[in-house]
């Protein structure tokens, strides 16, 4: 569910890097403020992206502050706060309970089992906060995991769920004019990252006796070129919404994570395993 909505900080300039850099430890900042110092373990850049996005739509007011923290206590660091980034903090600190529990359900991991005792209070305390996006989510994974627990799955609807379920975290305002068009944006990312998720998980779940959504497609002759196709027409579902947004501030960087950022741990997996591949052939 993490890790896959990030930047290529490669080709940023530098007042790129440190404008995402402010966003990110302006989330760390909001989950300490609003969840205890022990759910920053959360932080993710999914999230992040969420809040970037949001100030880009929105422009709230935003305040920016240099402080020092325990990750970084030499050196005073920028930070941004906004009732947006606030927002995406109690989504994180959210789907980070549920990716516990999903991991508790999976192989009764233990350390799902202590995140999700971990993050209880602060799912409960967001439930109250924003009630039609908790619904959401968890209507979604439920529908998921009921879908994952019969004979045959069906990996589209698994993958609708998982868009649905994004999708709920990525409308702060339900009666806003573009709220359709942001549940888009995340559904788009959501079947995306599923499916990327399954790809990247396949061997290991295999190995462990876990259930792959893949596991119906493994047997194609074009499996690999079929799998890219897939991923290719899903992130283009989300590119197309995210291209209707009226986005001004830090458009570039957005761009820079839905076209390059959500392909890198695709391409790393890719040269990984050519790399073993020619080894092999040697």
């Amino acid at each position: 569910m993490f890790g896959y909505i990030v930047p290529v900080l490669s080709v940023l300039s530098e007042e790129q890097k440190q404008r995402y850099r402010a966003f990110y430890c302006g989330l760390c900042h909001a989950l300490r403020n609003r969840h205890g110092q022990m759910r920053r373990i959360s932080l993710s850049n999914d999230m992040t992206f969420l809040a970037i996005l949001l100030s880009s739509l929105y422009e709230p007011d935003t305040a920016g502050t240099d402080a020092r923290c325990a990750l970084r206590p030499v050196k005073a660091h920028a930070y941004l706060s906004s009732p947006l980034i606030d927002y995406a903090a109690d989504m994180n600190a959210l789907l980070f309970f549920y990716k516990c529990r999903d991991q508790r359900m999976d192989d009764r991991s233990i350390r799902g089992k202590a995140g999700e005792k971990l993050f209880r209070d602060s799912a409960e305390k967001v439930r109250e906060s924003w009630p039609s996006q908790t619904e959401g989510v968890e209507k979604a994974l439920t529908a998921l995991w009921q879908e994952e627990a019969k004979a045959e799955p069906d990996p589209d609807r698994l993958c609708g769920l998982s868009g649905e379920m994004l999708g709920s975290v990525f409308v702060p305002r339900p009666e806003d004019p573009w709220s359709s068009v942001l549940r888009a944006v995340g559904a788009g990312l959501g079947r995306f990252i599923y499916w990327m998720d399954a790809w990247e998980d396949y061997d290991d779940d295999i190995k462990k006796g876990r259930f792959n959504p893949l596991s119906v497609y493994r047997n194609r002759p074009d499996y690999e070129e079929f799998c890219r196709e897939t991923l290719e027409l899903l992130i283009a579902d989300a590119a197309e919404s995210f291209e209707v947004l009226p986005l001004e501030q830090d458009l570039d960087l957005l761009r820079n994570v839905i076209y390059s950022g959500v392909w890198q741990r695709y391409n790393l997996k890719t040269e990984q395993r050519k790399r073993k591949e020619d080894a092999h052939a040697e």
